[in-house]
């Protein structure tokens, strides 16, 4: 690898910590630091994060622990005690982290911190753009820094960056109760390539965008500012053979040993997980305390082991969470428990890694049942370690993790007696079936370990083109500004412009979209300008095209070309033969899909006829529309017709029939010495920019893929170019040409 790497996480993979003779750094343990330490080294890039709460170290120890840093390649980014209560504990923690995670209820009413969250991450962006070099790729990690991608695409544009989401992305109608999701949304789409654990969170992201932003996504990409930006699922996995290779130590296997033999021949239950409400703890324990109410027998045959490793003690939901936690293990103790033994066993502590996996080798049944988890890497850690292919996941249908482990007993960790039983189930599972389903487990992580999941991610990111910022497409070297400045110059000047989502914007009920009085007001002020002609190109009906513009002084293209008017008093004329059947034999199955289909409507014209699905709900719509495609393009094979994907249309029109017919019927005598502006905003005005010569100007509306040479973001955008050639062509012609007014044009 040629490039640095630049990671950026709000924690580093080392914990610093002041001593009597100065800074100690302890390697973090954590997946992340795993996965990707091999990359930060081998690639001679930067780590850059938080360091910690460095606020009662001394000068000295600052100096020292920077100096360290240095050392390793890590890039500290220093916060105020303030700035961790707010951004950290408040914001990110009190806010992003329960909503993420459907846990809406525990979002305060007084969401304070967003000021500081900003800020932070404005922090990190000059952080990173400060020891950025070209050609440097940058990853982000998480929930607490999803603006800077968008931070950082203004402060080094070109950069290739890639975002990655360790927890869930929810479903559009939970994220929209964030107030600032706009913010949140356009800050990752700053990145290049934004990942997420899942093909399931990934349809959330991409349903938020649609919902909230109203940005479509083709598959996986959508276009931003003349960037595309990819989406995409990486599963997280674990280091498989790290794990495997410490279950298999003498200390370790000697761990496990000791934990059955002080179980005193009881099966061993475990659930290994930080103290957090999103893990399911509570419901977990109410599950274990239903089953020993149900089966007594099992109070004395039964030990289950809870490791609660400490977390965000310095919140008081958190403290409150601990304080139910360890309330609920006393009444189950207290009412399940016998003269030999206390069911619940509760460990509220780290465990060293030869613990945590003699824990793992000694389980009989591992229970893993969060409410909603990114991924929860505890599972995989379970099949990791488990060399001896025996064991039984209990595994949360909401974890991430649940979408690959497929030899796991999936359960609704909400559904309290089902918790019961499978338990019971795993208890009692034959010898078998164990075997089988953790062979499963270990043949999935191993092959999709941490390092496969780092390499998938970065290797996609480097594939990448690179970004073309905004304005001009890529490889133009003009921007559409400065060509446009100088249209004064051209003696003639044609204009062609596509009339829905160019002139007017988009709207659910195509009847809505007649032309408002601005629209109307510059297609006349330009149409009257001496030298400059004015056609309007657009797939209506030639019937609504008069209706609407008819007494304008432009030519008005119907039907996509195939009808063809010059002027206010001039006929109609067709541009193309129409055969007799026309499209009569594929209606009943536009009338079926459109029966099937509410908010779908069918438009029926000359030679053409069109499948609206605007305002059919987004994912059913598209669905549907993929399925009519199909269909369609069966019915219609040896045919003279040609089905075309629009913007929320299906459209069947006569082969050959398409914008570029107004480009093929342009003499060159018309073309010489004329500056051809063409802009349009579909798929259709594609036709139209490749057909023109390689003189004329062509421009998209949007974020769309396109053949255009430039590009505008919106219908008001095309309507501010409009205005300025108006003016400018305005004053050109209306000058006299003396020097000094030769020279106050030039300026």
């Amino acid at each position: 690898m040629t490039n640095r790497l630049l990671i950026v996480s709000n924690r580093l993979p080392v914990t610093a910590r002041a001593v009597d003779d100065g800074v100690r750094l302890t390697a973090a343990s954590g997946g992340l630091a795993t996965g990707l330490r091999p990359w930060h080294e081998s690639s001679g890039g930067l780590w850059i994060g938080w360091p910690g709460d460095v606020s009662r170290f001394t000068p000295a120890q600052r100096s020292e622990l920077d100096h360290r840093l240095h050392e390793r390649a890590i890039v500290p980014v220093h916060l105020s005690p303030d700035q961790i209560d707010r951004y950290y504990h408040g914001f990110s923690n009190r806010v992003l982290w329960p909503m993420l995670h459907y846990l809406i209820d525990r979002v305060p009413v007084d969401a304070m911190g967003w000021d500081a969250y900003a800020e932070v991450n404005e922090a990190f962006a000059d952080a990173v753009a400060g020891v950025y070099r070209d050609g440097d790729m940058i990853w982000v990690h998480d929930y607490q820094l999803m603006l800077l991608p968008g931070l950082l695409r203004k402060r080094v544009p070109r950069a290739r960056i890639g975002f990655f989401l360790h927890v869930p992305f929810p479903s559009s109608e939970v994220f929209r109760i964030l107030p600032w999701r706009s913010e949140v949304l356009n800050g990752l789409l700053g990145a290049d390539l934004v990942g997420f654990h899942t093909f399931a969170y990934v349809r959330h992201f991409v349903s938020a965008l649609f919902h909230l932003e109203g940005l479509e996504t083709d598959i996986d990409r959508l276009w931003v500012d003349g960037r595309e930006v990819r989406i995409g699922a990486f599963p997280m996995g674990v280091d498989a053979a790290g794990f495997a290779a410490v279950a298999e130590t003498p200390e370790v296997v000697a761990e496990a040993e000791a934990i059955r033999r002080e179980a005193g021949g009881r099966k061993i239950v475990v659930g290994v997980d930080r103290l957090d409400y999103t893990k399911g703890i509570l419901r977990r324990l109410q599950a274990v305390a239903r089953l020993l109410a149900r089966e007594p027998d099992l109070r004395d045959r039964m030990r289950y082991i809870q490791v609660a490793v400490p977390s965000r003690g310095e919140v008081e939901s958190y403290r409150t969470f601990k304080r139910e936690v360890e309330k609920s293990v006393g009444e189950i103790n207290a009412t399940c428990g016998t003269l030999r033994s206390a069911p619940v066993h509760y460990i509220h502590r780290s465990l060293s890694q030869r613990q945590l996996v003699g824990l793992y080798r000694a389980a009989d049944v591992m229970l893993v049942t969060p409410l909603r988890d990114g991924m929860n890497l505890v599972a995989k850690e379970f099949a990791a370690s488990r060399v001896d292919e025996d064991g039984v996941l209990v595994l949360s249908e909401f974890a991430g993790a649940a979408a690959e482990l497929d030899g796991a007993v999936v359960v609704n960790p909400y559904d309290i007696e089902g918790v019961a039983g499978s338990i019971q189930r795993a208890l009692s599972m034959p010898a078998g079936e164990r075997h089988a389903r953790m062979a499963a487990l270990r043949r999935r992580v191993a092959a999709h370990d941490i390092h496969e999941w780092a390499d998938g991610f970065l290797e996609r990111l480097a594939s990448m083109p690179g970004s073309a910022g905004t304005g001009a497409a890529a490889g133009t070297a003009r921007s559409l500004a400065s060509v446009l400045a100088e249209a004064h110059r051209a003696p003639r000047v044609r204009l062609l412009l596509d009339y829905d989502g160019t002139l007017v914007p988009l709207v659910r009920s195509p009847e809505l979209a007649a032309p408002d009085p601005e629209a109307l007001e510059l297609l006349g002020g330009l149409a009257a300008l001496p030298g400059m002609t004015v056609d309007i190109v657009s797939g209506r009906m030639h019937e609504t095209l008069e209706a609407w513009l008819g007494h304008l002084p432009v030519s008005l293209w119907a039907e996509h070309g195939f009808w063809y008017r010059a002027g206010p008093d001039e006929a109609w004329q067709s541009t193309a033969l129409i055969p007799e059947d026309c499209i009569r034999r594929i209606q009943p199955i536009l009338q079926q899909f459109t029966a099937s289909t509410p908010g779908s409507h069918v438009e029926t014209k000359s030679a053409s006829v069109a499948w609206h699905y605007r305002r059919a709900e987004r994912e059913f719509g598209a669905r549907q529309a993929q399925e009519l495609r199909m269909v369609l393009s069966e019915a219609l094979s040896n045919q003279p017709y040609e089905v075309l994907d629009g913007h929320k249309v299906i459209e069947v029109r006569l082969r050959g029939v398409s914008k570029a017919l107004v480009a093929r019927r342009m003499q060159p005598s018309e073309t010489a010495g004329t500056l051809v502006i063409a802009i349009g905003d579909d798929r259709t005005d594609d036709d139209l920019f490749r057909a023109l010569p390689e003189s004329c100007v062509t421009v998209a509306v949007g974020s769309r893929p396109t053949r255009a040479k430039y590009r505008v973001a919106d219908h008001r955008a095309v309507r501010q170019i409009l205005r300025g050639l108006l003016d400018a062509l305005r004053d050109a012609r209306e000058e006299p040409e003396t020097g000094a007014g030769r020279a106050a044009r030039q300026a």
